[in-house]
């Protein structure tokens, strides 16, 4: 099975790098393939974790492909787990943990792992998606990474104005 692991570390706080990827319906926004996401459910589990039960589409070019997952929010231990329900994939597991390091001259630093373990149920669309799916993966950390800059810095300048006024 195919599988995909990177580390990140970023000038953000893993609080909120929980709280972007947490974010799943603003993942069209800015995440590589990701053509829609639909939330089908939320509630809470047994443990007091927030459950989402999600329809999410990819596509590149002429492939069009929607599955279904549950996302875990461990909020506590900075943790998301996503494990695959219903699609294209014969399975699908992937883990986000963030963990806070000591913060440098500029502010709040944290490292993001991401795991992922995948398989395509058809032995064609995994020939032609997986090479797509790999480099997607590359480039879905960048993205996280953006978004937090775009979201985040912007936030800490606005908070700046103000307390200057």
């Amino acid at each position: 099975m195919p599988t995909f692991r990177t580390t990140r570390r970023v000038a953000h706080s893993a609080a909120d790098m929980f709280e972007l990827v947490a974010d799943v319906e603003k993942y069209p926004l800015f995440l590589p393939m990701c053509t829609g996401l639909t939330v089908r459910r939320r509630s809470t589990d047994a443990q007091g974790r927030e459950v989402i039960v999600a329809d999410m589409s990819v596509g590149y070019k002429a492939i069009r492909e929607t599955f279904t997952s549950r996302v875990t929010l461990d909020k506590p231990a900075l943790l998301i787990l996503v494990e695959y329900i219903d699609g294209p994939f014969r399975h699908l597991e992937n883990r986000w943990t963030f963990t806070e390091e000591a913060a440098g001259g500029t502010g709040a630093r944290s490292r993001i792992d991401f795991f992922i373990d995948y398989e395509f149920k058809s032995r064609m669309l995994g020939i032609l998606m997986g090479g797509l799916f790999d480099a997607a993966f590359r480039k879905f950390a960048e993205a996280f990474e953006r978004r937090a800059n775009q979201l985040y810095v912007r936030s800490r300048e606005v908070q700046g104005s103000r307390s200057a006024v």
